[in-house]
């Protein structure tokens, strides 16, 4: 696969990279939830089901990640080891940051979590995705039911996705508010900012490239 194969040009900066991202990745998604003011429509679906099952959030994460992964099979994605590694690191680090990072008390504390968690995502975003070695499986559903349907757009099928699981995240009982409208005006600029910042050259030569 061509994730693994990135691994032959600069292995250590990519692992370490990937492995960062996805941790902090976990922290940015704990310090959302203790925000208390809303999160990602990914995120109040996964608090919605913790909330209903009693699982853990982490848990839950993971088992989602898990099914999604398995919906590549018919879309023909290949994950590479940043999407199996995100499926695992970012459940066990969220449960990790939740059992020592206590609730925000009062809006000022609570804004501060969520501002530090929006960034540090976009941050985190960029640095996994900039070690080119896999998408997480949710983004890989996206792209690959647009690889499958040409006509659709990816704006469309993400938009159509996210409203989705929101919508049954709110139903299940997971938080949607300031934090979640905040994440959907953010997260693509600081995306566009972060992505770049961290991406690696697949191969040697392109590090030379202008």
């Amino acid at each position: 696969m061509a994730q693994l194969g990135n691994l032959r040009h600069r292995p250590a900066r990519r692992l370490t990279q990937l492995y960062a991202g996805l941790a902090l990745y976990g922290v940015s998604m704990a310090l959302m939830i203790r925000s208390g003011l809303g999160l990602d429509p990914w995120d109040v679906f996964h608090q919605g089901l913790a909330r209903q099952t009693g699982l853990s959030f982490g848990t839950v994460t993971i088992a989602v990640g898990a099914l999604v992964l398995l919906l590549w099979i018919p879309l023909r994605q290949r994950p590479g080891l940043g999407t199996v590694s995100n499926v695992v690191v970012i459940g066990l680090v969220v449960d990790a940051t939740l059992a020592v990072l206590p609730p925000g008390e009062g809006l000022p504390v609570s804004a501060a979590l969520l501002v530090v968690g929006i960034v540090a995502n976009g941050a985190a975003t960029g640095l996994y995705l900039g070690a080119g070695l896999g998408p997480g499986p949710r983004d890989g559903l996206m792209t690959g039911f647009v690889a499958r349907h040409p006509r659709w757009s990816v704006r469309l099928v993400r938009t159509v996705i996210e409203v989705t699981v929101l919508a049954l995240g709110w139903l299940l009982g997971g938080t949607v508010g300031l934090g979640t409208v905040a994440y959907a005006l953010a997260i693509g600029p600081l995306a566009q900012v972060f992505i770049p910042m961290f991406a690696i050259p697949t191969r040697p030569a392109d590090a030379y490239a202008t």
